[in-house]
């Protein structure tokens, strides 16, 4: 199976747009929270500062240090989105749409920020 540009630049954006989504976005909290400790502390101030830190051991640290690194989720990312667009592609091609979408549509979105901030 080739890939074309076309289908390399969806895989990019997919890749990209999962990513984010999986290391900061805040509807895939429920995947990283098994992973992650909250630790409070207070500042000089006096609030209470909520800091996320990776589990320290375990199968749990794993995953904990892999979701706190976008790059190597990054990683990850792409390659189970690859894997599916190879082997499944019927299933796949939607899901990597939708995905490209939504990750040009993000970079769309911080341009507009960028330009309204200037």
């Amino acid at each position: 199976m080739e890939i074309t540009i076309l289908d390399f630049v969806i895989l990019c954006f997919a890749s990209f747009r999962l990513t984010r989504m999986l290391v900061y976005d805040k509807i895939a909290e429920f995947i990283r929270r098994p992973f992650f400790d909250e630790l409070a502390e207070m500042n000089e101030a006096g609030e209470t500062e909520i800091y996320v830190v990776p589990k320290q051991t375990g199968i749990r640290g794993f995953f904990g240090d892999l979701l706190s690194c976008y790059w190597c989720t990054g990683v990850w990312a792409s390659g189970i989105l690859i894997i599916m667009y190879y082997f499944h592609p019927a299933f796949a091609v939607p899901v990597l749409l939708v995905l490209a979408v939504a990750g040009v549509a993000s970079l769309i979105e911080l341009g507009v920020q960028v330009l309204q901030n200037e």
